[in-house]
């Protein structure tokens, strides 16, 4: 077996006990995380195995390198969702940051779809609210989010409302929240009379559905969220070369 394949394990174990750290807040957004020479001392492994551990949730955008400062935890701001969460951008490539309405806001309880997505029971207590975003001040999405009621218990729809931030970043800074990966689906859809409104279309006009779950420490679902986007001037963009924010 080569060394390479022997560390593996090692650092992996490294990594997961990282994560367990950042999951229970030992270090919290926008912190410094301990120099590898004291992190190797305190799992007792070499620095060579800290570093690969640390490379990878680097690379998972889960921790930022400044260059002379150290590793710190990202945090979620205007610049981590466009380069790492929003992936709608003009014909010509220029990404906007998007600016969200309110349009609705409920509370009910979860179908057996979104409690298997969510991993929650079915008929659990879930929020649900729909954002329409704007960019450059056209109607361009019509997003319509589900949270499971017990991981935002206070959440109003005056809070999404009032809010200086990111819906990441408020997820984050008032419920201990952080989104660190999604998966989405893409597909081909038709505006219905709804949607066709809200986006100043005609119905039946051509769509782009993003399904998505967002997923905190552990993979663990903390958000699910179907985006209908009008594609006459904009588009879907993800480049999964560069590291962004």
């Amino acid at each position: 077996m080569s060394t390479e394949l022997a560390a593996a394990p090692l650092y992996r174990e490294v990594k997961a006990a990282l994560v367990a750290g950042l999951a229970a807040r030992e270090w919290a957004p926008g912190e410094a995380l301990p120099s590898e020479a004291r992190l190797a001392e305190r799992f007792g492994v070499s620095i060579g195995t800290i570093r690969k551990a640390v490379d990878e949730l680097v690379a998972e955008r889960v921790l930022v390198r400044q260059q002379g400062r150290g590793t710190f935890v990202a945090t979620h701001g205007p610049r981590r969702l466009l380069f790492h969460f929003f992936h709608i951008v003009r014909d010509d490539g220029e990404k906007e940051l998007p600016e969200p309405e309110l349009l609705a806001f409920e509370r009910g309880r979860a179908d057996a779809a979104e409690a298997a997505r969510l991993a929650i029971g079915a008929g659990d207590r879930v929020l649900r609210f729909r954002n329409l975003l704007r960019l450059g001040g056209e109607p361009v999405v019509l997003d319509a989010i589900v949270l499971p009621q017990a991981l935002f218990p206070d959440l109003t729809a005056k809070v999404l409302r009032e809010r200086e931030e990111t819906i990441y970043a408020l997820y984050q800074t008032r419920y201990g929240i952080d989104v660190v990966r999604t998966v989405e689906r893409l597909k081909a859809a038709l505006a219905d009379r709804a949607a066709a409104r809200v986006l100043g279309l005609g119905t039946g006009a051509p769509l782009l559905r993003i399904d998505r779950t967002a997923l905190t420490y552990h993979d663990r679902p903390v958000e699910l969220r179907t985006s209908l986007v009008n594609t006459a001037h904009h588009g879907y963009l993800a480049d999964f070369g560069k590291s962004g924010a």
